[in-house]
């Protein structure tokens, strides 16, 4: 019955059209197209969020560094040695990045406690509070300087990865020029607010 509908050329077309690798390449490359692009953009969001894992490890340190070569540390200069994050972070933007800086002391049983904190964007250590440092800092009477570094990372494109990570970094630093530093007065309103 089918033989009556169909033409005699019929069959022999469609043998040609299955031998035919003309469009072969064509939906071998429409097949694989979505997966192509999601491997580039999640290489573009990867790279991005690797790149400011980086910095924000370069500007824990910086700022830490910074803070480690001072006697004292008055309110101006806690500042600028906190603003200097921003200037380590570019071309990213910075307005919801926060960077801390605290000094830290630790008593004959290496207990530590927070002498002084600030921070910008974030919330500063509570001063005077026990603080446990890492096993390997809890050394009988000595004082580290604790930065730290949050950067919430929301990818761009946003079709690979999605949402936001937080990206925290933390570096010690001991003091280099003496001791203990002074930190900016006696209290937390002695903190630069911006």
């Amino acid at each position: 019955m089918l033989a009556r509908i169909l033409p005699a050329r019929y069959p022999s077309v469609l043998r040609r059209f299955a031998r035919d690798p003309k469009g072969v390449s064509a939906i071998e490359f429409a097949m694989v197209l979505p997966f192509m692009v999601a491997l580039y953009i999640g290489a573009i969001e990867l790279g991005d969020g690797l790149t400011i894992r980086f910095k924000a490890t370069v500007a824990v340190r910086s700022v830490t560094s910074l803070a480690s070569e001072y006697v004292g540390i008055d309110t101006s200069t806690m500042s600028s040695i906190l603003n200097a994050a921003s200037t380590v972070m570019m071309p990213y933007p910075t307005s919801s990045m926060a960077i801390t800086l605290s000094e830290i002391t630790t008593n004959a049983s290496g207990q530590g406690t927070v002498t002084w904190s600030c921070s910008l964007n974030g919330t500063p250590h509570t001063w005077n509070s026990s603080y446990t440092l890492p096993t390997t800092l809890q050394t009988a009477n000595i004082t580290v300087l604790l930065g730290e570094v949050t950067y919430p990372y929301t990818p761009g494109l946003g079709y690979v990865i999605s949402g936001t990570i937080n990206i925290y970094q933390i570096m010690y630093f001991y003091p280099r020029l003496t001791a203990t530093i002074t930190g900016p007065g006696t209290a937390l309103s002695s903190c630069p607010t911006s």
